[in-house]
């Protein structure tokens, strides 16, 4: 009982002060730290001890992660340091005008994702070419996260034909292919898109309907006023790490973005080679950038862990795993949790479907309606305000507090979310 109170204190706490602006290399061991006692983890002692299971979580975290972080930061930096963000910026706005800038950051996001290009990189990608936008159409900045994360982790990420490795996890468990129950999975996402992208607008048009603007923050890109490059210039590196990743992506996995990445990266480089404010200062704001962004995130997942460690997690994971009566609910219930208390949609779906998947296809569920519902669920309550996406976009990237920019993002990353997921649930009984 101690170790369940434990878990949920301290996952509590965590979102407490994650939203307060805590810093999150105190706050996360230590709520990890109340989670691992009252679960009776020793500290030090032993091979199951608090220490190595924080540092397991961290520095494995940083290991598969590093060099895309990195990547993806300097492609951001570099974007926004040659003018390209820009350029594409009023191209844009030239275009459609200034009322779909947010359009705009929603349909990059959502292109690149589907592109296989993972949602930790798309926000950093995207960042520079959305403040821009949000500049131009001088639009309150802190709903910048929303729409970065709209695009990349709700109506994309879990959809049918997803390259995301939350359409694939289930593959391995049921058998089924990444384009599991398309018809049902299209409807749940034209209604997604449809609902964040009204919910969206609706927000920022209040916020500015109270008289909210565009903010300049200190440390904002430095550009001076001169000839911008052109537009294509900044697209056709995004072109170059979208089709590499896609082309590569089933053959060469996680290193298939590092190589996108680089070619982006370099692509960049090689075109607006003569646009460059200060490549130098460029580099440096990228690496250290990636490095808070990657050490952010590393800190949440080391909590998640430290609570898998504990006795609670098990009886959560167990109980969750046999909720009787519809096993889609039952299902979708259970890696909505476990995603939530791990703050991982792939962790949530990891967890729960070498367990749930057996279980329910000897019940006799459609092994594609099953999938379906499993990569839907897996993301909805995960993006609660400790999840590594959410603080890595808001703090790292964006440089916003959860006090000003979680409520959107909470909103069409949560709300959302399981919104589809109940439609989802609905059609696959009507269908029987």
């Amino acid at each position: 009982m101690l170790s369940i109170f434990g878990l949920v204190g301290g996952l509590l706490l965590l979102i407490v002060l994650t939203i307060r602006g805590m810093n999150l290399f105190i706050a996360a061991p230590l709520c990890a730290l109340i989670v691992g006692l009252t679960g009776g983890l020793p500290v030090f002692i032993g091979e199951e001890n608090f220490v190595s299971n924080y540092m397991s979580g961290f520095s494995g975290f940083i290991a598969s992660w590093f060099f895309m972080f990195l990547l993806g930061s300097l492609f951001g930096k570099f974007m926004s340091d040659t003018g390209a963000a820009d350029a594409v910026a009023s191209w844009i706005i030239g275009r459609l005008g200034k009322k779909h800038a947010v359009v705009a950051v929603v349909l990059a996001c959502a292109i690149l994702t589907y592109g296989g290009v993972s949602v930790f990189v798309v926000a950093f990608s995207v960042y520079p070419m959305a403040l821009s936008l949000f500049k131009d159409a001088n639009l309150p900045r802190r709903f910048i996260p929303a729409a970065l994360a709209f695009g990349s982790v709700t109506f994309t990420m879990t959809s049918a034909g997803s390259p995301e490795i939350q359409n694939w996890i289930p593959i391995k468990y049921l058998g089924t292919s990444p384009f599991a129950a398309w018809e049902v999975s299209l409807i749940v996402a034209i209604i997604m898109a449809a609902l964040g992208f009204l919910w969206l607008n609706k927000m920022i048009k209040k916020a500015v309907a109270n008289g909210e603007v565009f903010e300049s923050f200190a440390g904002d890109p430095d550009v001076p006023e001169r000839k911008l490059p052109s537009p294509i210039t900044g697209i056709i590196p995004l072109l170059v790490v979208l089709v590499i990743s896609f082309s590569f992506h089933e053959s060469l996995q996680q290193l298939a973005l590092i190589l996108a990445l680089g070619g982006g990266v370099i692509t960049l480089m090689i075109i607006n080679w003569r646009y460059f404010h200060n490549l130098s200062n460029a580099v440096n704001e990228g690496t250290t950038g990636a490095l808070v962004a990657i050490g952010n995130t590393a800190a949440v997942v080391g909590f998640g862990s430290v609570a898998k460690a504990t006795p609670a997690f098990l009886t959560a994971v167990e109980l969750t795993t046999s909720i009787p009566g519809n096993e889609l609910i039952g299902a979708a219930v259970a890696v909505s949790v476990i995603a939530g208390l791990t703050g991982s949609a792939s962790g949530g779906q990891a967890i729960a479907l070498p367990l749930i998947g057996p279980h329910y296809l000897d019940q006799g569920v459609d092994p594609e309606q099953l999938h379906r519902i499993v990569s839907i669920s897996s993301g909805a309550i995960d993006s609660l305000p400790h999840n590594g996406y959410v603080v890595t976009t808001i703090r790292a990237i964006c440089r916003e507090t959860h006090q000003r920019a979680y409520g959107a993002v909470g909103a069409l990353t949560v709300v959302v979310p399981l919104v589809g997921l109940a439609i989802a649930v609905a059609l696959f009984n009507i269908m029987g």
